[in-house]
């Protein structure tokens, strides 16, 4: 293994259900005409290609930039109180020391994924945003195929630590060996591998081959 590619929201920060919860009692309903979608539909993607998503498939109540506007105000503050989850300062320090190449990829844009890294001097070689990518965001491959790039590794060589089924499906896509982090039942059950804390991370990431 060359390198471990991480998610961001869920994986590397406490966010997760924040987005979930606000997805669930705000955004949708506020942008839905009717009975909103089930959260996993949009779960992973991108909200500028979430709203792409909800005007081709339901009838929706409100503008685009009404719709990011409710993205872009709750990310205001979020990511500057946001916690690491626990352990990944440790697993990252253990990673890096042994020469193992780190990516963030993420659905979000970049202004939220530099605030996460210069907060808690995140050592990685790449940060990687679907705003890079000339394609779509996940579930389609290119933001994974992108970082694996940057990180000087071939996908095969690459590890994918995701927590929703769209990352899963986006790393599996561009021929990167996926961990599920977290319990989520349909990432867990698309994925290659699963852990569902970092004590568990750490061991699927030793079995991988990674020198831990």
């Amino acid at each position: 293994m060359d390198a471990v590619l991480f998610d961001m929201d869920g994986v590397i920060v406490d966010t997760e259900e924040f987005w979930r919860a606000r997805e669930r009692d705000v955004i949708l309903p506020a942008a839905v005409a009717g009975e909103p979608p089930a959260q996993d539909e949009i779960r992973g993607i991108n909200y500028r290609e979430t709203y792409d998503y909800l005007a081709d498939n339901y009838e929706t109540a409100l503008g685009r930039d009404e719709f990011l506007d409710l993205y872009e105000s709750a990310a205001a503050d979020l990511y500057d109180s946001a916690d690491l989850l626990p352990g990944f300062d440790d697993l990252l320090a253990d990673l890096r020391e042994q020469g193992v190449r780190i990516a963030i990829v993420s659905s979000s844009p970049h202004a939220w994924i530099d605030r996460v890294v210069e907060r808690f001097d995140l050592d990685v070689d790449a940060v990687v945003s679907t705003e890079d990518v000339d394609g779509p965001g996940k579930p389609a491959p290119d933001v994974y195929a992108v970082a694996a790039e940057r990180v000087g590794a071939d996908p095969a060589d690459c590890v994918a630590v995701e927590d929703s089924p769209n990352g899963v499906r986006a790393a599996t896509r561009a021929g990167i060996l996926t961990i599920a982090y977290g319990g989520d039942p349909e990432a867990t059950e698309l994925a290659d591998h699963a852990a569902t804390d970092p004590e568990a991370l750490r061991a699927v990431l030793a079995e991988l081959g990674a020198p831990m």
